[in-house]
């Protein structure tokens, strides 16, 4: 069995006009959701193997944040600059990537890729992802790159707003 948590970055903060995008940092709701969202995880005692990051800044905060509630050590955050800028297939792939020993991996990005690679793999209709929002699936496979439609269950589908 595998288990993919699909985490979309938290409020990222438009106050910093001369960053590029990539460069954005999360502003305060931001700042204060990603640890909510790894607080929630925590309590349903989601443990994961590996996280992997888009490396905007945003994104990595994002996965920082929620890592630390989750008793995961940030330092063995993988960087994947696929994730940035990725259609829902090049998600994929990064995912079919993933170490076979890793049962439990959570990917960090962007909509509307995010949102589009939920859909592809889950059996139950996800609305856009928000931000610091969170899916997750089973797969019932021993292999990353066996993962699909056929072989997903949902979990859960999880965002800030629920607690707020």
């Amino acid at each position: 069995m595998k288990t993919l948590y699909i985490l979309r970055h938290a409020k990222s903060s438009w106050e910093f006009e001369e960053l590029s995008d990539h460069d954005r940092p999360l502003n305060k709701r931001g700042r204060i959701d990603a640890p909510l969202m790894g607080e929630e995880l925590s309590a349903r005692n989601v443990k994961v193997d590996l996280v992997i990051s888009s490396p905007a800044v945003r994104a990595i905060s994002t996965a920082t944040l929620v890592a630390k509630e989750l008793d995961y050590e940030p330092d063995n955050m993988v960087i994947n600059n696929r994730i940035y800028g990725a259609d829902k297939k090049d998600l994929l792939e990064v995912v079919q990537e993933a170490p076979a020993d890793a049962e439990a991996l959570m990917i960090v990005g962007h909509n509307e890729a995010l949102s589009d690679f939920a859909n592809m793999l889950s059996p139950v209709a996800i609305s856009r992802i928000p931000t610091a929002g969170v899916v997750a699936l089973e797969f019932d496979c021993e292999s990353w790159y066996d993962i699909s439609s056929k072989n997903a269950k949902f979990l859960f589908f999880d965002f800030p707003k629920n607690y707020k």
